[in-house]
C-alpha cells in the first residue's frame, strides 16, 4: 500500500498554491441602464456574500490565538518533542495567517524536520521563508537551523556562509561561539573549495581560518597585523579570534577513561580492531588522558564499571555488544557518561550515548540517495537471513517517510552463486516465460523474447561484495541494463580491487568517508595507517575508522549537542535520544573503482 503523504508535505502544498499569483484581465463592459427589478434581485446574492465573509472571518483564529499556538509548538521542539510539535504545526491552516505567520510556520517546521533528522527536507523548507518577514530573533533561528541543516547534508561551505550571515545580527556577546563555529567549519573544507570566494568578507574568513592553524608559530602577529590592514572593516573580532585558539587553555583537564571490551572470546578481533583506531588517535594527539582497561568477557559489564567509578573514571567507553549494554543500563544509575559502542533501539538513559556502524544509518543514506536521485517506485532485494529481513524493514520505513512505493521484495540464499530464480522472479522474467509456454501451445513455431517488468525505477540491493559480483552480472543478462542498483556498504570490501569489482560496475553504495578517496579531512587516512589496520580481517576495516571517531568523540560528548563532527566513520551528529548518527558518502563503482 502506498503510504499517505506526510501532512507537512500537504501543507506544504498549500502555502505553495496560495503563493500562486493569478492573471486576470479586466475587461470594461460597455454600461448600460439597468432595469430596476433585477438590481433589487441581486440584493439577497450581496447579503449572502457579506455573511459568508463573516462567518469565515468568526472561525480564523486570532493573532493571538495564532502566537498562542506558536508558543506550543516551540516549547515541545524545545522538549525534544518533534512528532508533537508537528501534529501541532498541522493543526494551522497557511490560509489563515499573514506573510510573516506563514514564514514563521515555516521555521518551526524547519525546526521540527531537524529534530526528526530530516536535514535535506529542512532546507526545502526555507527555501519558502523571506527571512525580513521574521523577527530579529526568528532570523537568528532561522540562519542557525540553515547552518546546522547544511552542516548535516555534508555541504560545509553554506553551512559557513550562513553563520556569517548570523554573524551580522547577533549581539556581540554571542558572537564568539558562532565565530569559533564560522572558523572551525571553514578548517574542514578542501583548500580547493575556498579557492574561489564570491565576497570579500567570505574572503577574510577563509584567511582567517588558515591563519588559525599558525597560532603560536614565528611570524604570527605579524601576519595577523597584514590581515587586518587587508581587510579593515571585517566583522571577526580578532581579540576573541586569539582567545579561541589559545592552546594554553588549562580548563580541559585531563579525564581519566575506561575502556570496556573483550580481550577474549568471540568479540576480542573486533573489539582489538576498535581499539586499534582509538589507539592510534589518542597517541597521535598526544594525550595525556588516563586509560584503563577492562575485559567485558571476563566481567559483567556492571560490575566492571563499578570498578572504574571507584578507580576514578570520569568517561566510560564501551562496552561492544548489546547484551552487556542493556544489563549496564538495568543495572545502576550512571553517574558519569558511557560511550556504548552499539545500539539498541527505543534504549534511553541519562548519561548513555550509543555510538555504533548502526545498519538503521546505512540504510537510511542510500534510501535518501536514490529518492533525491528521482526515484519513487523500487524493487528490494536482500538475503534469505534474520540480518537480511531486518535490512529490508529499514528500507521499507525509509522508503515510506517519502511517500514511494515497494513494489516487490525477494531474497536470495547466501549460500548458492546463481541467483537466477529470484532476479526473475524479482524482474517478472518468469511470467514471461510462463505466457511463452502458453503461447506455445497455440503456436508452436513462437519465438521468445523474454521481457522484464517496466514499472520499477530502482533497486535497492543488501549484499556482500562475492554475491553482488554475481548477482550485477545476472541483473544484466535478465535486461535490466538500465535498472539503477543502490547498495548497502558491505558491497564494497573496503580496499580497491579492480579486477574483481568491475562486476560491480554503475552500483552506487553510501559508506564511511575513511575508506573512499578524498573523501575524508582528518590526518589520519586509511593510507597512513596502512600497517594498523593491514593486521585485522577486511570486515572490521570500519571498526577501525569508528574506534578513531570514539577518541574524538571521548574529548567533546556534551559539545556535540550544538554541532556536528566530521568522522572518520560519518559525519556526526547527536540526536534527542543520545544517539550518535552518522551521515555517509555515497560513490558509484567506475571501471572497477569507487568513484
Amino acid at each position: 500500500m502506498r503510504p499517505k503523504l506526510k501532512p507537512f508535505l500537504l501543507l506544504t502544498l498549500i502555502f505553495c498554491l496560495v503563493n500562486l499569483s493569478s492573471c486576470r484581465t479586466n475587461v470594461q463592459p460597455k454600461v448600460n441602464p439597468a432595469p430596476s427589478t433585477p438590481a433589487i434581485a441581486t440584493e439577497p446574492l450581496r447579503q449572502k456574500q457579506n455573511d459568508a465573509s463573516k462567518i469565515s472571518a468568526a472561525i480564523r483564529p486570532s493573532s493571538e490565538e495564532i502566537q498562542h499556538h506558536f508558543q506550543t509548538i516551540e516549547s515541545r521542539i524545545i522538549n525534544g518533542d518533534g512528532d508533537t510539535a508537528k501534529k501541532k504545526a498541522d493543526e494551522l491552516n497557511a490560509l489563515d495567517l499573514s506573510a510573516p505567520e506563514q514564514a514563521k510556520l515555516n521555521l518551526l517546521y524547519t525546526q521540527i524536520l531537524l529534530t526528526l533528522g530530516e536535514a535535506e527536507q529542512a532546507i526545502e523548507k526555507l527555501t519558502l521563508i523571506q527571512p525580513d518577514q521574521l523577527t530579529q530573533e526568528d532570523q537568528v533561528k532561522y540562519f542557525q537551523s540553515q547552518a546546522f541543516a547544511f552542516s548535516l547534508t555534508g555541504n560545509q561551505l553554506e553551512s559557513a556562509k550562513s553563520r556569517i550571515e548570523l554573524h551580522r545580527i547577533l549581539p556581540p556577546p554571542e558572537r564568539t561561539k558562532n565565530q569559533a563555529a564560522i572558523l572551525e567549519t571553514l578548517n574542514l573544507l578542501p583548500e580547493s573549495t575556498l579557492k574561489y570566494a564570491q565576497s570579500d568578507e567570505l574572503a577574510g574568513w577563509i584567511s582567517l581560518a588558515k591563519l588559525s592553524k599558525l597560532f603560536n608559530l614565528p611570524g604570527f602577529t605579524e601576519q595577523l597585523s597584514e590581515w587586518r590592514n587587508r581587510f579593515p572593516i571585517h566583522p571577526a573580532d580578532l581579540s576573541v579570534f586569539i582567545a579561541t585558539t589559545d592552546t594554553t587553555d588549562t580548563t580541559n583537564q585531563p579525564k581519566s577513561i575506561a575502556i570496556l571490551l573483550p580481550e577474549t572470546g568471540a568479540l576480542a578481533q573486533p573489539g582489538k580492531a576498535f581499539l586499534t583506531g582509538f589507539m592510534a588517535a589518542y597517541n597521535h594527539a598526544s594525550s595525556n588522558n588516563n586509560l584503563r582497561f577492562y575485559d567485558t568477557n571476563q566481567t559483567s559489564s556492571s560490575t566492571l564499571y563499578k570498578q572504574a567509578l571507584t578507580e576514578g573514571a570520569t568517561l566510560i567507553i564501551g562496552p561492544l555488544d548489546k547484551q552487556s549494554i542493556q544489563d549496564l543500563a538495568n543495572s545502576t544509575n550512571l553517574a558519569v557518561p558511557v560511550l556504548a559502542l552499539n545500539h539498541i533501539d527505543g534504549l534511553q538513559k541519562e548519561n548513555l550515548y550509543q555510538f555504533a556502524l548502526s545498519p538503521i544509518d546505512d540504510a537510511k543514506e542510500i534510501t535518501n540517495k536514490a529518492w533525491l536521485d528521482g526515484h519513487h517506485k523500487i524493487l528490494t532485494l536482500i538475503p534469505d537471513t534474520p540480518s537480511g529481513q531486518r535490512i529490508n524493514n529499514y528500507f521499507t520505513e525509509n522508503w515510506g517517510v517519502f511517500g514511494g512505493s515497494l513494489l516487490e521484495t525477494q531474497t536470495y540464499n547466501i549460500k548458492e552463486t546463481d541467483f537466477s530464480l529470484p532476479i526473475k522472479k524479482l524482474l517478472n522474467i518468469d511470467e514471461s516465460e510462463e505466457r511463452f509456454h502458453q503461447l506455445l501451445t497455440i503456436i508452436p513455431t513462437a519465438k521468445f523474447s523474454p521481457r522484464r517488468r517496466q514499472d520499477a525505477q530502482a533497486l535497492l540491493l543488501s549484499s556482500k561484495s562475492s554475491e553482488a559480483r554475481s548477482i550485477n552480472p545476472q541483473l544484466k543478462f535478465y535486461q535490466a541494463n538500465d535498472l539503477p542498483v543502490y547498495a548497502m556498504p558491505n558491497i564494497y570490501s573496503g580496499v580497491p580491487n579492480q579486477t574483481q569489482d568491475t562486476d560491480l560496475n554503475n552500483i552506487i553504495f553510501c559508506d564511511i568517508p575513511w575508506i573512499l578517496e578524498k573523501s575524508y579531512a582528518g590526518e589520519l587516512s586509511m593510507n597512513s595507517q596502512i600497517n594498523s589496520w593491514q593486521k585485522f580481517p577486511l570486515e572490521y576495516l570500519r571498526l577501525f575508522a569508528m574506534g578513531l571517531d570514539a577518541f574524538q568523540l571521548a574529548s567533546d560528548l556534551d559539545g556535540l549537542n550544538n554541532k556536528s563532527l566530521a568522522g572518520a566513520s560519518g559525519r556526526l551528529t547527536l540526536d534527542n535520544e543520545n544517539r550518535i548518527r552518522r551521515t555517509l558518502v555515497c560513490a558509484q563503482f567506475i571501471n572497477g573503482l569507487p568513484e
